[in-house]
């Protein structure tokens, strides 16, 4: 699908409702299904991925109530125990899906095919797989890196101290203490060069609500302690601050002011916060009152130097901005963001020297200049935080048309809606 989008006249004026993180209803629903006893999981993201990750833990023989349009799942907790010990596990386009499912298989032993999308075939799994595989773990074929496999578990998992590479996502690390309470000894998480540090947080956060505390020993060690059980609980996801950030954004370009609904600053616990305080150093006011939480842009944005090493999607947003600011913008320590959806320091410094925008890349890192872009076709490359952050752009700059934005179906399938909605507000 190809997506024209017009710019606006004049600063946005809106208030916006975005839905709930997916992040936090990815992990809500896994650690539901390990419980023992019903969850009601309100304000649940509905996208493709989240419709996978349902259809996979029901293939496992949980039992998942989805109504879409109230944004709700009840979830039947299995105790820790998977009532289907031989099933194929679809993992679509996610990477959360196949490795925390991956790990909760091992965990709770049987026998599974793991298979996903050709995108997601591309990411990398050998890092979990070998981890696994020291536990336990059988992986035919058994020198398999990446979907798709069969992995067999007999006995669950041993525990122990584990040693991880944390260098190219820090899923594995949240997987495995996801997962740690099933071992038959207390885990303990040795993490090496840990990135996207707020979404391991995230897990400790949302693991904690249901019931299992994680220990934080150092910067680099996390151990579960046994014995420790899920509990079923009502669970209100938070709004997904990674969509926010695109409403934010729109905001800071056009000087405006947009206003998110039902959400306070301290209260949010996803590390894409951070895009708050990167736009204050670069002009904006954040405001928040009873109405909720306001950005007001500036008349220009100043550029800055920031290290997303822990909130690597808000890659996409802030080079998004960046053209339009009067200093060039540095954004550091995202080499793990090649590692996504796509290659996305390529697909962010190919789409914006498409619209005429000055762009350095290096292995870890983009330097964008300022610059006056102009219109062109940008490549989503089935990246639905590429299609989003050139949503941004179209605010100011016509004639920009997004090939393949019907990926954004995998976070947000009303993202363009919510966006027209924006655009129109006069």
């Amino acid at each position: 699908m190809k997506q024209a989008l017009q710019p606006v006249v004049g600063p946005i004026q809106a208030k916006i409702h975005v839905p709930g993180s997916k992040s936090i209803s990815n992990r809500a629903l896994l650690l539901a299904a390990l419980a023992s006893g019903v969850s009601e999981i309100n304000n649940i993201q509905v996208s493709d991925d989240i419709r996978a990750f349902v259809k996979a833990l029901t293939d496992l023989g949980i039992s998942i109530q989805l109504d879409e349009e109230a944004r709700k799942a009840v979830v039947g907790g299995c105790s820790g125990q998977f009532l289907n010990k031989h099933c194929v596990v679809w993992c679509g386009e996610s990477g959360s899906l196949a490795r925390f499912l991956l790990a909760a298989c091992a965990g709770l032993s049987g026998a599974y095919y793991f298979d996903g999308a050709p995108s997601l075939r591309k990411r990398p799994m050998a890092s979990l797989l070998q981890i696994l595989t020291g536990q336990g773990l059988t992986c035919i074929p058994n020198d398999s890196e990446r979907l798709p496999f069969t992995m067999i578990s007999p006995n669950g998992l041993r525990g122990g101290k584990i040693f991880v590479d944390g260098s190219k996502t820090g899923q594995v690390v949240s997987a495995l203490l996801m997962i740690a309470p099933f071992a038959k000894s207390p885990i303990t998480l040795h993490v090496e060069k840990l990135v996207s540090r707020s979404y391991v947080g995230l897990t400790c956060s949302v693991m904690a609500e249901f019931g299992v505390h994680v220990e934080v020993l150092n910067e680099f060690e996390f151990t579960v302690s046994q014995p420790q059980h899920y509990v079923p609980r009502d669970y209100q996801v938070e709004p997904d601050l990674s969509t926010a950030s695109y409403f934010f954004a729109a905001a800071a370009v056009t000087g405006g002011e947009v206003t998110m609904q039902a959400i306070r600053r301290p209260e949010i616990r996803q590390g894409d916060v951070a895009f708050l305080s990167m736009l204050e150093k670069m002009g904006c006011v954040i405001e928040e009152g009873s109405a909720g939480l306001t950005v007001k842009g500036p008349r220009r944005l100043q550029g800055l130097e920031v290290s997303l090493k822990d909130c690597p999607d808000l890659l996409m947003t802030l080079a998004a901005i960046a053209p339009f600011a009067k200093s060039p913008t540095l954004i550091t320590d995202i080499g793990h963001a090649r590692f996504k959806e796509s290659d996305r320091l390529q697909a962010m410094r190919m789409g914006l020297e498409v619209l005429g925008v000055r762009v350095e890349e290096g292995d870890t890192w983009l330097k964008i200049y300022p610059s006056e872009p102009h219109g062109g076709t940008i490549n989503a490359y089935s990246d639905h935080r590429i299609a989003m952050a050139f949503a941004v752009m179209s605010l100011l700059v016509p004639n920009i048309v997004i090939e393949g934005a019907e990926c954004v179906s995998k976070s947000c399938p009303e993202f363009f809606q919510l966006w027209k909605n924006l655009s129109l507000t006069p």
